[in-house]
C-alpha cells in the first residue's frame, strides 16, 4: 500500500478537498498508474453536486494520463512503464455485445476490485471507476490504453473523456464522411471535439451552434466553417439556410437539453441523424413532437455514450493524428494547474471560462 495525495467531494455540494489516501497495490488484473496529467471534466462537478449517485465520498477525476508503475497477476495488456491514457470502458469480452463483436458497446465494463481508501479506511467511490485527481491511482488494467509516449500528456489525456466523446459522436455514431454537412449545437469542450471530429471526417460543411460569441471563434479554429450564434439567430433556420434550405446530414447536440435536442431535430435534413451527446439530468423529457414528424422525416436518433469508442483502436489511433499535426488536441487544454486549484477551476467551468483546466501532477 502506498499513501498520495488526491482531490475528493466528501458530501454533496461541499468545497473539494485535498487529502491523503491509501492506495493498495495491484491485485489481479489491476494496475497501479503514476498521474501525470488529469483534465477537469464537468463530470467531476456533477459528481461532486450528486448529481450521479450519492455514494460519498468520492475520489475525483477520470481524464487522466500517466504511466504504470506496477501491475498485478495476469496482467498482459500493460508493463511497468507504459504510457497509457486512463479509460472508463474496460471491456469484458464476455457480455452480449462483446460477443457479437460490438465491444465498443461492451455491457458490463469493469474496474479494480480494491478499494482505495481514506486514511481512516474509509472507501472512496472513484469517479468513473478512476479517481485521477491523484498522484497514483489503481484501475483495472483493461482501463490503460497504451500510446506514443512522447505524446504530451495533458492533451493526449482528455480523450479519456470529453474529447473523445465529441470526437467518437461525430465519427462513431454520427458516421459523417466526405462531403456531409455537420451541425453541432453547443461548442464547450464535447462540442468543440465534435467539430474537430467532422473535420476529421471530410465533413464539406461544419456549422457550429452556441450562445458564446468565444465559443464560436474556438469551434472555427477547429474547423467549423460556418457559425450561428442562437442568442441573435434561430438555430434551425439557420442552419437550413446554410444547407439550401435541408438541414444538416447530421446534427450533434452536444448540450443535453430538450430545446437544443428539439432544435437537432428540426434542423437535420430528411433521412438525417440526430446525435445526443450532451448529458441531460434524469428530470428531463422529450419535448413534445408529433409521432407523424418523427416517421416522416426518416433518418435515425441516435445516443453517443463515451462517443462509441473503442479505446483500444480509437486512442492510439487519435494520438498518432496528434503526432502527425492532423488533430490540434493542445487546443483544448485552456490552463495547467495544479492539485489544489481543483475548486477554482470548476468555477471556471461554470461560467464557460475555459475549454478544459488540466491538472499537472
Amino acid at each position: 500500500m502506498q499513501q498520495v495525495k488526491a482531490v475528493i467531494a466528501r458530501s454533496k455540494g461541499a468545497p473539494v478537498e485535498l487529502v491523503t489516501i491509501n492506495v493498495p497495490d495491484p491485485g489481479p488484473g489491476e494496475a497501479l498508474v503514476q498521474v501525470q496529467a488529469c483534465g477537469v471534466c464537468h463530470t467531476d462537478l456533477h459528481y461532486r453536486e450528486g448529481g450521479i449517485n450519492d455514494e460519498f465520498p468520492f475520489l475525483l477525476g477520470h481524464e487522466a494520463a500517466g504511466v504504470v508503475e506496477a501491475v498485478g497477476e495476469g496482467v498482459s495488456e500493460v508493463a511497468p512503464g507504459d504510457f497509457v491514457v486512463l479509460n472508463w470502458r474496460a471491456v469484458c469480452g464476455e457480455c452480449r455485445a462483446c460477443k457479437r463483436g460490438e465491444p465498443q458497446y461492451c455491457f458490463a465494463t469493469h474496474n479494480a476490485t480494491q478499494k482505495m481508501t481514506l486514511e481512516d479506511g474509509t472507501e472512496l467511490s472513484p469517479a468513473l471507476g478512476i479517481g485521477a485527481f491523484a498522484e497514483k491511482t489503481l484501475v483495472a488494467a483493461g482501463q490503460c490504453t497504451k500510446v506514443d509516449p512522447e505524446a504530451r500528456p495533458a492533451a493526449v489525456g482528455l480523450l479519456g473523456c470529453g474529447v473523445m466523446a465529441g470526437i467518437g459522436a461525430a465519427i462513431n455514431t454520427g458516421n459523417v464522411g466526405r462531403g456531409m454537412s455537420v451541425a453541432v449545437i453547443g461548442c464547450g469542450g464535447v462540442g468543440a471535439a465534435a467539430v474537430a471530429g467532422a473535420a476529421l471526417a471530410g465533413a464539406a460543411k461544419i456549422i457550429a451552434v452556441d450562445l458564446d460569441d468565444k465559443k464560436l471563434d474556438g469551434a472555427r479554429k477547429l474547423g467549423a466553417t460556418h457559425t450561428v450564434n442562437s442568442k441573435e439567430q434561430d438555430a434551425v433556420e439557420a442552419i437550413q439556410g446554410l444547407t439550401d434550405g435541408n438541414g444538416a446530414d447530421v446534427v450533434i447536440d452536444a448540450v443535453g437539453r430538450p430545446e437544443t435536442w428539439k432544435q437537432a431535430f428540426y434542423a437535420r435534413d430528411l433521412a438525417g441523424t440526430v446525435v445526443l451527446v450532451g448529458v441531460p439530468t434524469p428530470d428531463m423529457t422529450i419535448p413534445e413532437i408529433p409521432l407523424i414528424d418523427v416517421f416522416g422525416r426518416g433518418g435515425s436518433l441516435k445516443s453517443s455514450w463515451y462517443g462509441d469508442c473503442l479505446p483500444s483502436r480509437d486512442f492510439p489511433m487519435l494520438v498518432d493524428l496528434y503526432r502527425q499535426g492532423r488533430l490540434d488536441l493542445d487546443a483544448f487544454v485552456t490552463e495547467e494547474i495544479g492539485i489544489g486549484d481543483v475548486e477554482a477551476a470548476f468555477e471556471k467551468m461554470h461560467h464557460g471560462d475555459v475549454l478544459r483546466s488540466v491538472v499537472l501532477l
